[in-house]
């Protein structure tokens, strides 16, 4: 969950907007109040004034700021929401953002605002610099979806376009650097090059900011021309621009910018951008721009939720208070996210809109009007059971992701193309690195070891946890088991070593076993054997390929086994 810093006299000061004088707020009766937008302190610097607060809440990007914490606890104070004409409104704009043909295939939207009459303080600069930078990372996916410019208005001519270049035919003086570079060079050699420049790769022409000049503003999604891309403190005129591969992210991310700057006395003014090709809205785009529209709730709803009668008028109250714009029926509200919010998916999340503006302390607790006692499941109490023997066998237990790569759980295992490498896949992953869901417990135990190659040996690993194994037959197509798998590693680790390992589980959980030969891509040819309980195969023990050793860069044997408990629990 995303975790801000603030100062408490930059939050006064916004608390209070433009109407009234700042005044002192005391950090319990900030905690409070940070209830509204799932907040807590986890920090005070009473010399500096900076607050640590961590909000449980992603669906937000609004909140990320201090901007925003004030504006949500001020909305509630006042009981009304501050109008932002330029987002209400249907923005007019005399100033031109042009976008090249070929940005489509790239990196194809981008929009724009300025803002005047803020001069840029100390507070202000640190808040818009974290907002960046979280708003792009966590919002933007790494900048891959989106990524946001700062600039000095004053040094540009307007239009500015949006172009698509070679790498080697455009140059600047990028931020944090003192020599003009190429955009190749960039990639090579800046911080940010290196860190983003994948989002990039394969394309032979990149995206570019310049305006009417030729004066380059920045290399989306990159980095900024420092001439023009660095924003100081005292600066008062600003063009603000994101960039992106998703349109109502990109025209999001800009609405929360522009608003946070009219929050500090900006005055925001619209930028229509051309593009050349058709977008959802439109060729011709102004921003910022509202792209809510109503959404109609039955009031009956929201109060099975809650489990009390509120009527229409209350839940109207309280969600106007919390920032919406909502008109009442008979049994229904009409409601409508203000512009800088799009999380509105479900009515759940206006019930718990709802909940959160009248507090939590309104809804009065139900005693269950059944008594029942708990415990744990079979499978539980068997995985239980099966940690304290392997505890007691010597064994350490680990607990890891079930997420993971398919280099990690396929490749490195010899699994490609076979039967034993079919696993769950993640769609639209973030990274490769947690592209799909594990399908055995060896690789995760392979993971520690290979990061465990300086303690002195031998090493006796296990876990027991979850796996997901594919299945047309099942509903969701795969099934989730619970799985026990250990590894033993030493110089004179071998075959005989863990299946006495597995002699000592099977007796004390009194079950009987088997083995069956088998062959296993990951294992020795003749050194695997099937575990068989009752005429069903239930998991898999063997001597580790020497090529998967050389794979995970393991310099000592392993010998390794793994348990169904799923289905170990279905045998009495």
């Amino acid at each position: 969950m995303p975790t801000i810093s603030i100062f408490k006299d930059d939050f006064e000061v916004l608390l209070a907007g433009s109407e009234r004088h700042a005044s002192s707020v005391s950090l319990a009766q900030l905690e409070e109040w940070l209830m509204l937008v799932k907040g807590e302190l986890k920090g005070h610097n009473a010399e500096t004034g900076e607050l640590r607060i961590e909000l449980q809440d992603s669906n937000r990007p609004d909140l990320w700021c201090c901007e925003g914490i004030a504006r949500q606890i001020r909305i509630k104070l006042q009981g009304k929401h501050k109008p932002y004409t330029f987002l209400e409104q249907k923005p007019r704009s005399t100033q031109q953002l042009v976008v090249v043909p070929g940005l489509e295939r790239v990196r194809p939207y981008v929009a724009a605002c300025t803002a005047r009459g803020y001069r840029v303080t100390e507070e202000g600069l640190a808040q818009l610099i974290q907002t960046q930078e979280k708003l792009a990372d966590i919002f933007g996916r790494k900048r891959r979806t989106v990524s946001i410019g700062l600039y000095q208005l004053a040094k540009i001519q307007f239009p500015v376009t949006y172009d698509l270049v070679k790498p080697d035919q455009a140059r600047f003086t990028p931020l944090g650097m003192e020599t003009v570079m190429t955009l190749s060079e960039i990639l090579m050699v800046h911080p940010k090059g290196l860190e983003h420049g994948h989002i990039l790769e394969g394309q032979d022409r990149v995206p570019l900011l310049r305006d009417a000049k030729g004066q380059a503003l920045s290399f989306p999604p990159i980095i900024n021309s420092r001439e023009i891309g660095e924003v100081r403190v005292g600066d008062e005129d600003l063009f603000v621009e994101v960039t992106g591969t998703d349109q109502p992210m990109v025209v999001l991310t800009l609405n929360i910018l522009a608003t946070n700057l009219a929050d500090r006395g900006a005055t925001i003014e619209p930028i229509e951008t051309r593009y050349p090709y058709k977008t959802t809205l439109g060729k011709s785009v102004a921003t910022p721009q509202s792209l809510n529209k109503p959404r109609t709730i039955i009031v009956k709803t929201i109060e099975q939720a809650l489990g009390q009668e509120l009527g229409a008028r209350k839940v109207k109250q309280a969600l106007e208070v919390y920032g919406y714009n909502v008109s009442v029926g008979k049994k229904n509200v009409k409601a409508t996210l203000p512009p800088y919010r799009q999380d509105l998916l479900h009515a759940m999340d206006v019930v718990e809109d709802v909940a959160i503006s009248r507090g939590y302390h309104e809804f009065l607790p139900v005693m269950p009007a059944q008594f029942t006692v708990g415990g744990l499941s079979r499978i539980e109490q068997l995985s239980d059971r099966a940690r304290e023997l392997m505890v007691g066998l010597g064994f350490q237990e680990i607990i890891s992701n079930i997420l993971g790569s398919q280099g990690k759980y396929r490749t490195a295992m010899r699994l490609d193309g076979t039967g034993w490498g079919r696993m769950v896949e993640v769609d639209n992953a973030m990274a490769l690195t947690f592209s799909c869901l594990r399908q055995w417990m060896l690789p995760s135990l392979l993971r520690v070891e290979a990061a465990s190659s300086r303690a002195f040996y031998p090493h006796r690993l296990f876990e027991a946890g979850e796996v997901a194994i594919p299945d047309a037959s099942h509903e969701l197509g795969s099934r989730t088991e619970t799985i026990l798998g250990a590894v033993l590693s030493h110089a004179a680790a071998h075959f005989s070593e863990i299946h006495s390992c597995v002699d000592v589980l099977f007796y004390y959980l009194g079950k009987e076993y088997s083995l069956e030969s088998v062959q296993h891509p990951s294992f020795l040819e003749g050194r695997a054997g099937r575990i068989v309980v009752a005429g069903t195969p239930l998991g898999i023990i063997g001597e580790v390929h020497p090529e998967v050793l050389e794979r995970w860069q393991i310099a000592v044997p392993v010998v390794a086994f793994e348990v169904n408990l799923t289905q170990l629990a279905e045998f009495k």
